[in-house]
């Protein structure tokens, strides 16, 4: 059918005049040496294909590019791991991953790899461009050599025992006991993994990136220009790291497998994979070119193009500090913006591929949309669920039971429920067809929700455009939400009765017409509305009213003609069905069963984060915590690593301090996260005077579950000590840092 348009009053919160020529948005490159789970799809691709669906919906040139990353020494220990090749590793994870994505609605416009050749010769050009332009150091540096095997080792080639703890089977980048970041030369009796023998020092030559000379221009690029406009969470680590000073980093590695330093003398050295990875958007987009005869190169060197680039959290120090840098140099243009996401734990506890604590999409495609009664419709149950919950500005929980409610609470009982009366009542009381509107006996009611419906547009695309997806998603929900109060409250099956002359009387037909004109006319908006986040609950939708896909553009929302008078649209069928509890159940046992199995074969090691381009432990500066005995004072009993790794400790600023009505103990605090303002109920009155907390820097638990006190509601506690006097003393860090920063 002709969709007829209209003049909107819903214009878009940004100006068209302002819009950029292009974007270019692009997602971490997944590492090919495993399964990834729920927490990489909602830190890096549900929000960037939300965007991207969005952008194509607003007809705007946008290319969406990713792919595999093929590179870095845990792809051979993974291969040795399941006594195979590299290339074989690869080739697995490489496939499945395409495949997850595709089956989970992911609409990437190419799914490229970095071992392509397209990709090595692109990386091999990047690093021949700035070396040409000696914007590389040379140096020489001593490492650990393995004799035996005649190759230098990677640090995951080195195991010894931990400085901290004690452990004596941690790597050269990381104890896998107690979590703290290390180097090989710090660990005790450092031995080889490839020959079993202590490894020796060896002089070696490497290429270097001297971040330390950008310093100045990253912190005009990234405070001045974009500390409104780029989230707190970012802002917060960025600072820290130029606030710490940066230093050179090496380009190069001494491996076998990668991308070949093109340099003669350099046999034996391939491309660090931190400086390969990010390249694999630039070889990409190149692919993409040559499928679709395009032309690549407006898109990272046009001024005119928006880049964005969607990650975790653990990704942000190589998005918003190296890749800008490497970009710069090499003349490209630099991210508008780095939306970075944290991290989504799993049922109470941080996702671990060691513990078997994970939900990984291979595992939700096969139990939920590959089986009966699944399909295209349990792949937007994900969706809308992840959305929901997106670690948009701190750590956030995925629950079978809070799947469960989200979807039967509000998917079911609230959207799919109002298109499915709606299309019932239509069926049942105008033969099937969508009536006329009445102006004459319009009442406020109906004004009330015509308005709204032509505003609904900009609401969802102010939040859009900011990359607050689960505001933009709750908006859509409210907008079902209001369309069953209008139905509920105009009841037009009651204008139906016995009395065949009362049922047929004009005004009562008049106002089942106009009530259920302005529900389809909404269910047609919704599908608009909802494309973005729930592309197959969109297609059905469409699929129900007889309309092509036309209608999802982005122009239609708020019109009010989307679907003409008189047209006949096609019986309902049911958008979602119910989670029910044996499910839930089902997955709950699944995972404690897993994760029992595997503690009992003994664990390897904790992966926690996005395991995302972060796979060589480039981390950020942690703070080591070492394990110890208990006290022996009446200290509490001995924990793991992991039951400490529950907590979410982050550093806030005092900003309001007051005392509670009625409680001698207790002040109300207003604490600075970085991220968000939080309320803290305190028991600390007796020990300190309001007046004297303001602007003093805190450690707080963050992720403790809220509490009501006084009537307040408490959203986290402060860490004090105490003396043993009984004098309490704040724990504070040794000098200012940002607030919202981690604390580990």
């Amino acid at each position: 059918m002709a969709i007829e348009k209209e003049g909107l009053t819903n214009s878009s919160p940004v100006e068209e005049g302002s819009l950029p020529k292009r974007y270019l948005v692009t997602s971490a490159l997944p590492y090919a040496n495993g399964l990834k789970h729920i927490g990489h799809l909602a830190g890096a691709y549900i929000p960037a294909d939300i965007y991207v669906r969005y952008l194509r919906a607003q007809k705007r040139d946008v290319v969406y590019v990713c792919g595999s990353d093929e590179h870095g020494t845990a792809i051979p220990i993974q291969a040795m791991k399941e006594g195979t090749t590299s290339q074989a590793i690869i080739d697995k994870y490489h496939e499945i991953m395409k495949q997850n994505f595709e089956d989970l609605s992911i609409s990437f416009d190419i799914y490229d790899r970095t071992s392509n050749p397209i990709h090595h010769e692109t990386t091999q050009e990047f690093f021949t461009y700035l070396n040409e332009r000696g914007q590389l150091e040379e140096k020489e540096t001593e490492q650990y050599f393995d004799e035996q095997a005649q190759t230098f080792l990677a640090d995951r080639y080195i195991k010894g025992t931990c400085p901290n703890c004690g452990f004596e089977n941690a790597f050269g980048d990381q104890c896998e006991r107690c979590g703290t970041t290390l180097s090989p030369d710090e660990l005790i009796n450092p031995v080889s993994t490839l020959s079993g023998r202590p490894p020796i020092k060896k002089l070696t030559k490497h290429w270097y990136l001297p971040l330390n000379k950008h310093e100045e221009w990253l912190r005009q690029w990234i405070v001045n220009e974009h500390g409104k406009d780029w989230k707190l969470n970012v802002l917060g680590q960025c600072k820290s790291w130029l606030d710490n000073g940066l230093q050179p980093r090496a380009v190069t590695r001494d491996l076998d497998w990668g991308v070949k330093v093109p340099l003669p003398g350099a046999e034996g050295k391939v491309l660090y994979v931190w400086f390969d990875a990010p390249i694999g958007y630039i070889s990409a987009t190149k692919q993409w070119a040559l499928n679709t005869g395009k032309d690549w190169k407006p898109y990272w060197q046009d001024k005119d193009t928006k880049l964005v680039h969607f990650v975790g959290k653990d990704n942000i120090v190589f998005h918003c500090i190296i890749f800008p840098v490497m970009l710069k140099l090499h003349e490209y243009i630099v991210p508008e913006n780095v939306p970075a996401n944290e991290f989504m734990n799993l049922e109470g506890d941080k996702m671990s591929t060691s513990r078997n604590w994970k939900l990984e999409m291979q595992d939700y495609i096969d139990d939920f949309i590959k089986k009966e009664n699944g399909g295209p419709q349990l792949v937007d149950a994900l969706r809308y669920y992840l959305t929901t919950i997106l670690p948009e500005t701190k750590d956030s929980e995925f629950t079978w039971k809070g799947f469960q409610d989200a979807i039967n609470s509000e998917l079911v009982a609230i959207f799919g429920n109002f298109v499915n009366r709606t299309f019932v009542l239509m069926h049942k009381l105008c033969n099937g067809k969508v009536p006329k509107f009445h102006n004459d006996i319009s009442d406020d009611a109906d004004k009330g929700l015509i308005e709204e419906i032509k505003k609904s547009g900009r609401k969802v695309e102010g939040f859009i455009e900011e990359y607050k997806f689960r505001d933009a998603l709750f908006a859509v929900i409210d907008l079902a939400r209001s369309g069953n109060k209008y139905m509920q409250d105009k009841e037009p099956w009651k204008k139906v009765t016995s009395d065949k002359t009362q049922a047929s009387s004009e005004e009562n037909q008049k106002l089942i017409d106009n009530c259920l004109h302005l529900c389809l006319q909404l269910c047609a908006n919704m599908a608009v509305l909802i494309n973005p986040f729930l592309p197959n609950t969109a297609k059905k939708m469409c699929y129900m009213m007889k309309v092509v896909d036309k209608i999802l553009d982005w122009e239609n929302v708020g019109s009010l003609k989307l679907l003409s008078v008189g047209y006949t649209l096609r019986p309902p069928e049911l958008l979602f069905r119910k989670i029910e509890d044996a499910e839930v159940r089902a997955q709950v046992d699944k995972l404690q069963a897993a994760s029992k199995e595997k503690a009992a074969q003994g664990s390897e090691g904790i992966v926690q984060g996005s395991e995302i381009l972060s796979h060589e432990n480039e981390k950020q500066q942690n703070i080591g915590l070492s394990q110890s005995p208990p006290l022996g004072d009446g200290g509490k009993a001995e924990i793991q690593y992991d039951d400490f790794a529950k907590l979410d400790l982050r550093i806030g600023s005092i900003t309001a301090a007051e005392k509670v009505p009625k409680a001698d103990k207790l002040l109300k605090l207003e604490v600075e996260m970085g991220f968000e303002k939080r309320t803290i109920v305190s028991g600390i009155a007796e020990h300190f005077s309001p007046e004297t907390l303001i602007n003093k820097q805190v450690i707080v638990v963050a992720n403790l579950a809220p509490r009501k006190m006084r009537g307040i509601e408490s959203q986290g506690m402060i860490l004090l000590a105490e003396q043993p006097d009984g004098k309490l003393i704040f724990v504070t860090p040794e000098n200012m840092v940002t607030n919202g920063v981690t604390v580990r």
